[in-house]
């Protein structure tokens, strides 16, 4: 019933129970999981991959994350080539800008997004894209290196969204799917609700971003993608449709999106 559209299943937080991480999310109802490969070294992109070739209900993405940038090099970007011709590899990604933390500069990130960009292009794979901080700047420059890499030729989500309302709308008419975290949940996101409510159910995703940002009645744990369908609990209520209705249509967005069998 559930896609876990975002989880970083090969993170260090898992490292003694991944199995039981895993056969508890089958348990709640989660057909697939997408695991993400950037955001732990440009290695850890190795991890997503593997895990995904011993688990038929797992795909991986493979990218460079923001925070890591500075890493990039043209090496890096053919390695990313080879993994993307893996069947088991549906995107790249994530990738894109964080001005929050700035482990890398700001040029850094802008020449590392844009060259992944090209090439997921070049290739035809679809874009899981973090942004944060300092908007409208990271949010605004992203958006203009997307159009100006992509050409109309490429297919992205914002993944964990948490910006405005009128970004989101922007985005939408640049393409862009709108995946929403646990973050919707929190008490203090009435906010971000009303971004959620103003989007079309065809164009949402649901994720978990796992093993961060757990939702509200699991709030100081690890997070797992058993609780995605509290996510999409809240989308239900927001959209004003049944649990059941979400956990398949955002399941279907997300299949549609990585190019998975329906």
């Amino acid at each position: 019933m559930w896609l876990d559209s975002h989880c970083h299943l090969t993170a260090d937080r898992y490292a003694e129970d991944r199995d039981e991480v895993i056969a508890r999310a089958r348990q709640a109802g989660v057909d697939a999981m997408v695991a993400i490969g950037s955001g732990y070294g440009f290695a850890g992109n190795h991890a997503a991959v593997a895990l995904a070739h011993g688990e038929a209900d797992i795909h991986a993405t493979v990218g460079i994350h923001p925070h890591e940038a500075s890493e990039f090099n043209e090496a890096i970007r053919d390695q990313l080539r080879t993994w993307l011709s893996d069947p088991q590899v549906v995107a790249l990604g994530e990738c894109g800008l964080d001005y929050h933390y700035m482990n890398s500069n700001r040029d850094v990130q802008r020449e590392a997004l844009a060259s992944q960009l090209n090439l997921a292009r070049e290739l035809a794979v679809p874009v899981a894209i973090h942004v944060r901080g300092d908007e409208p700047d990271a949010y605004a420059e992203m958006l203009d290196i997307w159009r100006s890499e992509g050409d109309g030729g490429l297919s992205g989500v914002l993944h964990c969204y948490t910006g405005t309302r009128e970004f989101a709308h922007r985005a939408l008419d640049a393409g862009f799917m709108v995946s929403f975290s646990g973050i919707v949940t929190f008490k203090r996101s009435q906010e971000l609700r009303d971004v959620a409510r103003s989007i079309p159910l065809d164009r949402i995703m649901v994720e978990t971003d796992a093993p961060f940002l757990a939702p509200e009645g699991y709030r100081g744990k690890r997070n797992e993608p058993a609780w995605v369908a509290r996510v999409g609990e809240q989308i239900a209520e927001l959209h004003g449709v049944e649990i059941d209705e979400i956990g398949r249509r955002t399941s279907d967005n997300a299949r549609r999106f990585y190019r998975l069998p329906q």
